[in-house]
């Protein structure tokens, strides 16, 4: 017998044996060929038919580790990532999607794979990569079938027009278009193309039937292409809007418990102009501010984000107010009044230059010219102690590098806010431009101050858990 065919199998068999090769890193048919010969040694064997027999998958470990849900909570996506320069991307959407608590399965195209390996794919999805239709080692129980049937939502990112071009005609002359052709599944495309060739009469054909179809699609976006001189509309959307769109469609819609009230967010850092061409600034990303004013958004409030210079897409359906200085955010801030909860995020440069140079500071003999430095405008100070329009709820940011706590209570006490949310910026906590944070909520009982930490948490989780305890709050008191 050269090789097997399994095929008329009980489910339950079917099942075990996947998770069995799966934990064992084998095929099936390897693992059969193993369990066969562990037979034919006469080594016991027992076949466990329910979860609770078994040894647990990798997935199940998944679902059991801190702060995830139940496994029947884990939604499946099969990500298809096609042949274009946005690729990169499709490996940070894997990173995406699991921390949603979401399994993903990755099908590499064979033009995909001269921008992304499957190796790489496979390393962040912590599953096996799918590249090949005729592959012996899962078609023989029609793999690409499983492939778009096992999951809850097929994901294509980045959709070249050639496989949507294909999906819109019925083609499956590869394994890609075979899945897309094969599912039942929901299907979520984020086109990526020149903008010549979104544009183009057939790709706009194609767009209107698969739309017609019911695919949902998210993007593109304008801007910059990979060409040289090249821009308009034809950006990948970034995955972040991407594993969001998929939270949407994979889970049933989270309840809105903000729904009606004004949310008033700062974000980033400033810059405080020394002369035309230099200026005082931190390292803040805006990342942690933006998380939240999209938490925020998706629990149904009204949001304004007022933002300093950062490399990050506006968060959707938020009102973003872009400035520079501390004195323009003061600005944006008081215009963006009244507000329900105002949240002070932004890392706001506490000195700027007294006087701005015109021109550029040149070296002199007599050495380096004098910079005196004047105090900016206590943003979060001067909401929290507003007689009229103050905010409800003001929460402020307690960025520290040493005596953490300690700060934070002093903070606190000079600032008048009602909460204060303080983190470690130490260079060795990566927390400044990196994606993960550890904060300390402070809040007030009468004259008491009660700190409640946080374990490390990605930023959206840190936004997802602020956001909530908001909401839990404002609806005490109403």
């Amino acid at each position: 017998m050269a090789s097997l065919t399994i095929r008329k199998l009980d489910e339950a068999i079917k099942v075990y044996l996947r998770l069995r090769s799966a934990k064992n890193g084998r095929s099936v048919e390897e693992e059969v060929r193993v369990i066969l010969g562990e037979i034919m040694q006469g080594r016991p064997f027992e076949f466990a038919t329910t979860p609770s027999q078994r040894s647990p998958s990798p997935a199940d470990e998944l679902s059991r580790a801190p702060g995830r849900a139940g496994a029947l909570d884990q939604a499946r996506v099969t990500l298809i990532i096609g042949g274009g320069i946005a690729a990169y991307k499709a490996l940070d959407l894997v990173r995406r999607l699991k921390e949603r608590n979401t399994r993903v399965r990755c099908v590499l195209t064979r033009a995909a794979q001269q921008f992304v390996t499957p190796l790489s794919a496979s390393a962040l999805a912590h599953e096996r990569v799918y590249t090949d239709l005729f592959d012996p080692e899962s078609e023989f129980d029609a793999g690409h079938i499983r492939l778009a049937r096992d999951c809850d939502l097929i994901v294509v990112a980045p959709a070249t027009a050639d496989l949507m071009a294909k999906m819109a005609n019925g083609h499956a002359d590869d394994l890609a278009s075979a899945i897309l052709l094969a599912t039942n599944r929901p299907i979520l495309l984020a086109p990526a193309m020149n903008p010549l060739m979104w544009n183009n009469a057939a790709t706009r054909r194609n767009v209107a039937q698969l739309q017609r179809d019911g695919t949902v699609m998210i993007g593109p976006n304008a801007g910059e292409m990979a060409e040289a001189g090249e821009a308009g509309v034809g950006r990948m959307a970034e995955p972040l809007e991407i594993a969001a769109a998929a939270e949407r469609l994979l889970r049933p819609p989270r309840p809105r418990p903000l729904k009606g009230k004004r949310v008033l967010i700062t974000a980033g850092p400033t810059h405080e102009p020394i002369d035309p061409v230099r200026y005082i600034a931190n390292r803040s990303s805006g990342k942690q501010g933006f998380a939240i004013a999209a938490a925020a958004q998706a629990a149904g409030a009204d949001v304004t984000l007022v933002s300093g210079p950062v490399d990050l897409d506006d968060p959707p359906d938020v009102t973003v107010k872009h400035v520079e200085s501390a004195r323009d955010m003061l600005r944006q801030v008081e215009a963006a009044l009244p507000a329900d909860i105002a949240i002070f995020a932004a890392a706001v440069a506490d000195w700027r230059v007294a006087t701005e140079g015109e021109q550029k500071l040149k070296k002199t003999a007599a050495g380096m010219p004098p910079l005196q430095l004047v105090e900016n405008p206590d943003i979060l100070a001067t909401i929290s102690k507003l007689k009229d329009q103050r905010p409800p709820l003001v929460i402020g940011f307690a960025a520290e590098t040493e005596h953490l706590i300690d700060n934070a209570k002093a903070k606190f006490a000079r600032k008048g806010c009602d909460w204060i949310v303080a983190n470690d910026v130490s260079p060795a906590t990566g927390v400044m431009g990196g994606d993960r944070n550890t904060v300390h909520l402070l809040t007030r009982d009468g004259a008491e101050i009660h700190v409640d930490s946080w374990p490390v948490m990605t930023k959206e989780e840190v936004a997802t858990a602020l956001v909530a305890r908001i909401a839990e709050t404002i609806g005490k008191a109403s």
